[in-house]
């Protein structure tokens, strides 16, 4: 068992493109004791076709597509504010770019990680792009075969560049018989690599399950009140969530992490001759 788990509160859009929202959920990560935060960062007009982002859709923002998911999004200004906040609150910070503009905005801060959402894995410039910056990247693995996941990795190691898959399924909630925990070691065991745990299921059980198959990274998304406005709020974890998870798996970790092997403990050697006394009369 590892020594440690790498955990990522993910923020993903649930800011709702409030700054306010945004750096009091960076504070919720980091009093838990999370390891990073994480955001999405997309060029809506490279992702989404015009005729998607002319059509109708009532939000906070307006009444159409466009208007709402450029609500979601954070400029170049905000992003400096939000890496100004890490640093301050010393919590590493990345985001998951959805193009290759994106990836290019993201590449002027220096964050430690990248991130490849399931969604792209099966971009191929985007993977060539991210590879080619040489630093560690989480690969999420949702809505893909092994195909896609070769192609991947082998792009990855072409760049020599440091990776690690994470385990998903791409529901949101995911239901708990979809978890599917046992691929873990098939990925750790076909790809010769660290397998993480990337979770859209509610609640903590999964996540616990799934730190007992020797992951090396766990996300899961964060959020102030699951009753907000957002598509991924509900597959969210809220901030007394958030500090029961991280307090648990480190506790689960330290459980795993002995060697397996039968032996009497020495804490264990008077409390048996204190049982065991009257065997000897």
């Amino acid at each position: 068992m590892k020594n440690r788990i790498h955990i990522i509160a993910e923020i993903g859009i649930n800011h709702n493109g409030d700054m306010d929202i945004c750096k009091k959920l960076i504070k919720v990560a980091k009093e838990a004791g999370c390891d990073a935060v994480k955001f999405q960062k997309r060029d809506i007009d490279l992702v989404y076709t015009k005729e998607m982002l002319d059509s109708e859709r009532e939000s906070p923002w307006g009444t159409t597509q466009r208007e709402q998911k450029q609500g979601l999004e954070f400029d170049k200004d905000d992003y400096s504010e939000i890496d100004k906040f890490c640093k301050e609150l010393k919590i590493d910070w990345f985001a998951s770019a959805w193009d290759l503009n994106s990836q290019e905005f993201l590449s002027d801060f220096e964050c430690k990680y990248n991130k490849i959402a399931s969604a792209m894995i099966v971009y191929e410039d985007l993977l060539e792009k991210v590879a080619s910056e040489k630093k560690h990247t989480f690969i999420s693995t949702g809505m893909s075969t092994y195909e896609d996941i070769d192609k991947a990795v082998a792009i990855f190691r072409k760049a020599d560049c440091s990776f690690e898959l994470m385990h998903t399924v791409s529901t949101y909630p995911m239901k708990e018989e979809l978890a599917n925990l046992h691929l873990i070691n098939k990925l750790r065991e076909r790809y010769d690599c660290n397998v993480g745990y990337s979770g859209h299921e509610a609640g903590l059980a999964i996540s616990y399950a799934a730190c007992a198959h020797n992951i090396s990274s766990l996300e899961r998304h964060i959020t102030l009140d699951r009753s907000m406005y957002g598509s991924d709020q509900s597959a969210s974890l809220e901030p007394s969530g958030l500090k029961l998870l991280v307090g648990t798996v480190r506790k689960i970790v330290t459980a795993l992490s002995s060697s397996g092997e039968k032996y009497v403990l020495e804490e264990e050697v008077p409390i048996a001759k204190k049982l065991r006394e009257h065997l000897n009369n």
